[in-house]
């Protein structure tokens, strides 16, 4: 049975609560003061729930925070007949899960806590799965069996099941939309809509409306009624992806709306409720683009609840050849082929040092890929993308040597304009003027050559 403290100086409302959250299927420890909730916790009780009350007689519910840290492990809820938004916004910002203002909405708090049991079988169902996942080098839609990666999969089975904000960095390449997705399907939320946002590829002038919407009118082009981001993920999760480069002015009005849980469309009167996870991402150091100005502080901690860094492939022995042969059975899938690994490249992948992280690597495969027969050799890697340099093709130019012949220079601009667009044959046969049939003839002659 759960554990649940219940702290409220009301001796009626106390019993009444303690009958209510028993029936609901949790085990209440129920007291009236902050010193007896301490006590209760030195004596070691853990709760998966608290439920308090703001204003106690010797102090306020907030300060049993301090007692649980770890957001993952306990839940509070406050309860509160004084409640104001400063309160709230302090509140959320500190980590709380929920509030409930007085008198007490019975339904809604059942409601509460049947998503709080849910929350702890997911717990021990994302367990479970972690345990068995572990020794087959994977969790949910990520590879890897390295020590580094086994740390990010332990704090996202912790995290995934929670309601908290989740942080996550690491170089560009290290999959952070993926564990992203991976904290979605195994939350609470996983029925509802995950939804990416790059703030780097949203114009500075349209960010607001693209993440919360804007009513008919509300500017000039504005012919109908637009849902935002947040309102398209309501019951889901947001993914904020390159958070440091949204503009400052959007950074204070998206931490307004994850505090108080209401976002206004542009031009909008009336604020709208929403129920969304925000699950936020950057390749910078946060701390530096706070100091720069890039990140508003107060934004920086309401996100920072849960920080999750993702290891750069240098630093995740082993999971380079385990990565590649998984895209090389997901383009096997695609094309119907049998293609494989041959050793040598098997050893060529497992030396090399992918600056470009996982996105490099793929990127590397479905060249070589191309390239290939049966059997895909070192050869396919022979001309590699870094921006630490080899004898690739650079954007914007060409490694072509005067006495080439034609068929030679046509080579080396197909697979560069190939490398450049991801491997991406439909948008390369129109990019270089050719049909998709003729790209597909070439790409043939290379193979064979």
């Amino acid at each position: 049975m759960a554990e649940l403290l219940l702290v409220e100086d009301d001796p009626e409302q106390r019993e009444a609560l303690a009958e209510l959250v028993e029936s609901a299927g949790f085990h209440p420890h129920a007291v009236g003061t902050l010193a007896e909730a301490r006590a209760l916790v030195s004596d070691g009780v853990v709760p998966d729930l608290v439920l308090t009350d703001l204003k106690l007689p010797d102090g306020s519910g907030l300060e049993l925070l301090d007692l649980f840290e770890d957001r993952t492990r306990t839940d509070i809820v406050l309860l509160t007949g004084h409640a104001t938004v400063s309160s709230v916004v302090e509140a959320m910002r500190r980590g709380v899960r929920d509030y409930l203002t007085k008198p007490i909405d019975t339904a809604r708090l059942r409601t509460l806590l049947a998503n709080v049991t849910r929350t702890l079988e997911l717990k021990g169902e994302v367990g479970r799965l972690r345990g068995e996942l572990r020794r087959l080098g994977r969790f949910g839609r990520m590879i890897g069996g390295a020590a580094s990666m086994q740390r990010v999969y332990d704090l996202i089975a912790k995290v995934a099941p929670t309601e908290a904000t989740v942080l996550l960095t690491g170089d560009s390449g290290t999959g952070k939309e993926l564990a992203a997705e991976t904290i979605h399907e195994l939350s609470a939320r996983r029925d509802g809509p995950f939804v990416p946002v790059n703030c780097g590829a949203v114009s500075p002038s349209l960010i607001e409306s693209e993440l919360f919407g804007h009513e008919r009118g509300a500017f000039t082009g504005a012919a109908q009624r637009h849902r935002g981001h947040f309102e398209r993920a309501n019951g889901g999760t947001v993914f904020l992806d390159e958070i440091t480069e949204m503009p400052l002015e959007a950074q204070v009005k998206l931490l307004r709306v994850l505090e108080t849980r209401t976002l206004l469309r542009v031009g909008g009167a009336e604020g709208i409720d929403i129920d969304v996870r925000v699950v936020a991402a950057t390749n910078r150091s946060p701390a530096l683009a706070v100091r720069d100005g890039k990140l508003r502080e107060d934004l920086f901690y309401r996100l920072n609840v849960f920080p999750i860094e993702l290891p750069p492939l240098r630093n995740r022995d082993g999971d380079a050849v385990a990565i590649a042969e998984h895209f090389v059975a997901q383009l096997n899938e695609e094309s119907g082929e049998t293609k494989r690994l041959a050793p040598s490249a098997r050893s060529h992948i497992a030396a090399g040092e992918w600056p470009g992280n996982v996105r490099e690597l793929r990127n590397a495969i479905q060249r070589a890929y191309i390239l290939a027969g049966e059997e895909i050799g070192v050869d396919g890697f022979a001309v590699e993308s870094s921006v630490h340099g080899t004898v690739a093709p650079q954007a914007g130019g060409l490694d072509v040597q005067v006495g080439m012949s034609i068929a030679a220079v046509e080579r080396k601009l197909i697979l560069a304009t190939l490398e450049e667009l991801g491997g991406d044959k439909k948008r390369a046969a129109e990019v270089l003027g050719i049909s998709l049939k003729t790209l597909y003839n070439r790409l043939s002659v290379y193979r064979a050559a």
